[in-house]
C-alpha cells in the first residue's frame, strides 16, 4: 500500500466514530485491527521462512507486563505499554538468538516457538498470586478524572489508538521492504550457507526481523488487554491465540502488507459467527475451524486472499517494468 493511499485510508477510517456506528460494530473493528497488527508482526517473520507457533507468548508478555506495572506499581499504561513492548522484544531475543546461533530452522524452530508460547501460558497460570492464574486478572479502574492517564477510553478513543498502532505496523513493513535487510532475508530463506558466504550476517538479520515481529505482536497484546480490561492466559498467551494469528496471516496473505488485515477480518467474522451459532455448546469451534481452514489455505491458496487479488490485477505495461528497472517486490515468497 503506497504512502498516499495509506494516508487517505487512515483519514477515512479516523472518521468512523464520528458516523455513530453501534458499539458492537466498533468492538468488532477494534478487535479486527488489533488482530491484524499481531498478524502483521507474525507475517514479517513468516514470509521469510521463520514460522512461529508461539507469538501468543509475545502478546502475553507485553499484556501482563503492562497490567502488572499498573496494578502493582501504579505505572501509567502510556509508559507501561512501551515497556511491555520492550519486554516482548526481549523475549523474542531470548528465544531467537540461541536458535539462530545454533541454526535451529524449519519445523524445529516452529516447535521451539510452540514450546515458548506454552511456557509463558504455564508461567502466567503458576503466578496466580499476581496474575490471577487461569481465572484471569483485571486492570484497576481509574477514577473518571484520571481515565486519560490510565488509558481507559471509550470505544472512539480506543479506535484512534488502535488505528495509529495498525498504521505503525504497516509502516514497519514498508521500511523493512525498502531496506537491504529484506533482500538479505530473502537470500537467507533460499540458502543460509550461500547467504553467509557472500557476507550476509545471518544471525543478525534473522534476529532483527524477530525483534520487530515480537514488538508488533507485543503492542497488539498490550493494547488488547487495555481495551478489554481483562487478561486471561488462554486468550493472551496460549496456543489458541497463536493459531488464530497464524491462520489470519496465511488466509489473508502473508506476502502482502494488507494480507494480515484481510485475514483478521475473516478471523473475527468467523469467530463471531461461530459464537452466535453455537454459543457455549461447542467451545472449541473456532480453534477447530482455524486448523481445518489453515490446512486448506496452505494446500490450495498458499498466498492467501491478497495473493489471489494480486493475480487478478491487470498486468503493468512492459515499458513501466523497464522504467522501474525490473525490480522484484521484497515480499515475494522464496522460490
Amino acid at each position: 500500500m503506497k504512502g498516499g493511499v495509506l494516508l487517505a485510508v487512515l483519514a477515512a477510517l479516523a472518521t468512523v466514530p464520528l458516523l455513530g456506528p453501534p458499539d458492537y460494530g466498533m468492538h468488532l473493528l477494534i478487535t479486527a485491527l488489533l488482530t491484524a497488527l499481531a498478524g502483521t508482526g507474525w507475517a514479517m517473520m513468516g514470509r521469510f521462512g521463520l514460522v512461529s507457533f508461539g507469538h501468543g507468548a509475545f502478546l502475553g508478555v507485553a499484556a501482563y507486563t503492562t497490567a502488572l506495572l499498573w496494578n502493582l506499581q501504579g505505572v501509567s499504561p502510556w509508559i507501561g505499554v512501551p515497556l511491555g513492548v520492550a519486554a516482548a522484544a526481549g523475549a523474542g531475543a531470548l528465544l531467537g538468538y540461541p536458535c539462530f546461533r545454533l541454526r535451529v530452522v524449519g519445523h524445529y524452530f516452529a516447535l521451539v516457538t510452540l514450546a515458548a508460547g506454552e511456557i509463558v501460558r504455564i508461567l502466567v497460570t503458576a503466578l496466580r498470586e499476581y496474575t490471577g492464574g487461569s481465572l484471569g486478572m483485571t486492570p484497576d479502574r481509574a477514577p473518571p478524572d484520571a481515565a486519560f492517564a490510565a488509558m481507559q477510553f471509550d470505544k472512539a478513543g480506543f479506535w484512534w489508538i488502535t488505528l495509529a498502532a495498525w498504521a505503525a505496523g504497516l509502516l514497519a513493513w514498508r521500511l523493512l521492504d525498502r531496506s537491504m535487510s529484506s533482500k538479505a532475508l530473502m537470500a537467507i530463506a533460499e540458502d543460509e550457507d550461500a547467504a553467509a558466504s557472500i557476507g550476509i550476517r545471518v544471525t543478525r538479520e534473522k534476529l532483527k526481523v524477530t525483534l520487530i515481529s515480537a514488538a508488533l505482536a507485543g503492542l497488539a497484546g498490550a493494547l488488547t488487554a487495555q481495551y478489554r480490561m481483562y487478561l486471561n492466559p488462554e486468550s493472551l498467551a496460549g496456543l489458541g491465540i497463536s493459531l488464530q494469528i497464524v491462520f489470519g496471516a496465511i488466509a489473508g496473505g502473508m506476502y502482502s502488507p494488507i494480507g494480515p488485515t484481510i485475514g483478521a477480518l475473516i478471523t473475527i467474522g468467523l469467530e463471531e459467527s461461530l459464537r452466535v451459532a453455537f454459543g457455549t455448546e461447542f467451545t472449541g469451534a473456532a480453534a477447530f475451524s482455524y486448523g481445518i481452514l489453515l490446512v486448506l489455505f496452505m494446500l490450495f491458496l498458499p498466498r492467501g486472499i491478497a495473493g489471489l487479488l494480486e493475480r487478478r490485477r491487470p498486468a503493468a505495461p512492459a515499458s513501466g517494468a523497464a522504467e522501474a528497472g525490473g525490480a522484484v517486490p521484497a515480499a515475494q515468497p522464496p522460490g
